[in-house]
């Protein structure tokens, strides 16, 4: 299979693929329980007819047995993508269904995975099944197709890069997360705009939307370290806590919550846990609590002693981005440095930084 990163001119009918991987769009409640259990697709679809009055050749695919997100894992991750990549030369675009409560972790993940991608891979889901009378997810699914099989006046995709669509709004995916299990806006993107606004009209935001830069081949990296812990701060925090974490067996990366823009107590037990677990080759990352805004250590004297201990700014990255973005560059068996360095430079647009191409970050040589 080629799987060429351009893309090449959508000239006929495009084509789209559906991944249905599980989540709240495809499930139905249990008489006896009245939980909410997964289906397969064909129940799915049945509740859309309006699939049929796109100008758009759907074709379908789903996980043997759909999962409901919270079960998602690095592994699914890979099938995901698997999908994308055997599939990459048949297709226009893809969209992929999923559960809403870890749909922002599987969409950074993807991004990371799928080095120079040049289609749309849209996720989508809903917060109602798709069998109830006021559901979301017929607007989300219908919405999202129109989009994955999107291109411009030329020919070209729309959207070439991994996207949540949800109601009203298409976001990255590495920016985006849930922040309302209630509301059928589920979905923000607190610090890169949206990329499209749908109303009447799909509404692109040209100039937010990431292009391929390279003109090398689709290429997978699968590789996840899963020895990856959070640990959020809070007032009075235990030393023992900290001293636990810390220490624990095969742990090789920490993403640390910490308050504002990076800041933390200053206790020298707390300074000296960090700077001790740093020098025995930890990668520790400070990552905000806040919704919006970011890191920046250097701003205040309680940031500037975490920075001086050897922790890194997670910027103004998501904590889903930070954790999925540690997890991939400590499996790709880079050197500590290189890890550090990376996780600060901008791989899939993650970060507002000037992104590097797939080639000179896989470069040996390349930020050592």
């Amino acid at each position: 299979m080629h799987n060429s990163s351009m893309p090449t001119m959508i000239n006929h009918e495009p084509k789209v693929l559906i991944l249905y991987t599980g989540g709240t769009i495809g499930m139905v409640e249990n008489p006896t329980t009245g939980a909410h259990e997964p289906l397969d697709f064909q129940h799915l679809a049945s509740h859309v007819p309006e699939m049929n009055q796109l100008h758009v050749l759907v074709d379908t695919m789903q996980f043997e047995q759909p999962l409901d997100s919270s079960n998602i894992k690095p592994e699914h991750w890979q099938r995901m993508a698997e999908v994308v990549v055997e599939n990459y030369d048949y297709y226009d675009g893809f969209v992929i269904l999923h559960g809403t409560d870890t749909m922002a972790y599987s969409a950074t993940a993807l991004s990371f995975i799928l080095q120079n991608l040049a289609k749309p891979v849209i996720f989508t889901g809903s917060q109602l099944p798709i069998g109830v009378l006021r559901t979301d997810g017929k607007e989300n699914l219908i919405t999202a197709i129109e989009i994955a099989a999107a291109h411009d006046r030329i020919g070209m995709p729309m959207v070439p890069e991994v996207c949540i669509f949800f109601q009203s709004y298409l976001f990255r995916g590495n920016r985006s997360k849930k922040f309302s299990a209630e509301q059928f806006n589920a979905f923000s993107s607190p610090n890169y705009p949206p990329i499209a606004e749908v109303g009447v009209h799909i509404n692109y935001a040209h100039h937010y939307i990431r292009h391929a830069i390279s003109t090398e081949k689709l290429t997978p990296c699968y590789n996840f370290d899963q020895n990856v812990v959070v640990l959020r701060l809070f007032p009075g925090i235990s030393p023992s806590i900290v001293r636990s974490v810390l220490n624990i067996h095969g742990l090789r990366g920490l993403v640390l919550e910490s308050f504002g823009t990076g800041n933390a107590m200053t206790d020298d037990w707390f300074i000296e846990e960090l700077r001790s677990a740093v020098d025995r080759g930890l990668v520790i990352v400070n990552t905000s609590q806040c919704i919006g805004g970011g890191v920046e250590m250097s701003r205040y004297d309680t940031g500037n002693r975490l920075k001086n201990a050897g922790v890194i700014g997670g910027g103004e990255m998501t904590t889903e981005a930070v954790i999925v973005k540690l997890m991939f560059l400590l499996g790709q068996d880079y050197s500590h440095e290189k890890v550090c360095k990376l996780m600060n430079t901008n791989l899939a647009g993650e970060l507002n930084e000037k992104s590097l191409q797939w080639k000179e970050i896989n470069d040996s040589t390349t930020l050592l």
